[in-house]
């Protein structure tokens, strides 16, 4: 005979279960080379099967053409997906979006942190700095603080709804590796995500670049020397945080 306590538990434990392809997105891996693709051009898994919950490139959608597909795109090496196709899924609210080549998109996954930092609003589950009034940093992190209370997924959860994710929706034309960003949480990530995308810069933009440089050269007698823009300033002061409700 099952006792009180044990049912109690086994109740909470089913609520906090996570759907297979909550569970697959978060921790599938993307951008590798594809196994049985690799020797082909563009094998990259950039795509995620809502159905078979795994991540696969774009020489496996043929296979997959009936299925519910996800896009995931990459900046400074890791996984984003547009808030507009993610808030179709699930409930994104608190969930902090930022703005990428101008398209709101959401971190899969927290991403780990040089040092600690002190602000009176920061991620409930890893303690990055937040915007208000924003409590998570990525969908994996709001995942992971609901589950850790126990509460009930499928409250946030929406019916998959395949005419929003259809073969024909994806733009599999190269712009998956995103290159701009205009909100970041602070002023020390802006540093970093700068420096990084200007390691990554495609190559036309390098062309583009080195040929203004030459035409500058002959109008002025010192060479051009790009410097580091800040995108933003570090916000100030920010009030304490509402509980998350």
């Amino acid at each position: 005979m099952v006792r009180e306590g044990e049912e109690e538990e086994e109740m909470m434990m089913m609520v906090a279960t996570k759907p297979a392809w909550l569970e697959g997105l978060m921790a599938e891996t993307f951008f590798a080379s594809c196994g049985i693709h690799e020797t082909r051009r563009k094998s990259e898994k950039n795509v995620f099967c809502l159905l078979c919950c795994l991540s696969v490139c774009p020489h496996c959608l043929p296979s997959h053409r009936s299925h519910p597909l996800l896009q995931v795109r990459r900046y400074v090496y890791h996984d984003v997906v547009r808030l507009s196709d993610l808030e179709k899924l699930i409930d994104c609210s608190y969930v902090q979006p930022y703005t990428i080549n101008g398209a709101k998109v959401i971190f899969i996954n927290q991403r780990p942190q040089s040092r600690a930092k002190v602000s009176s609003n920061v991620c409930f589950t890893c303690d990055r700095i937040l915007q208000e009034p924003f409590h998570f940093c990525s969908l994996s992190c709001k995942v992971d603080y609901l589950s850790y209370q126990g509460d009930d997924l499928s409250s946030i959860l929406y019916r998959i709804d395949e005419s929003d994710f259809t073969f024909e929706g994806l733009r599999m034309d190269g712009q998956d590796h995103l290159e701009e960003i205009s909100t970041m949480e602070d002023s020390e990530d802006m540093m970093v995500a700068i420096s990084d995308q200007s390691e990554q810069g495609n190559n036309s933009s390098n062309k583009r670049e080195r040929k203004k440089k030459n035409k500058n050269k002959k109008q002025e007698s010192n060479s051009y020397l790009p410097g580091m823009v800040l995108l933003g300033n570090r916000r100030k002061g920010a009030p304490h945080r509402a509980p998350f409700s």
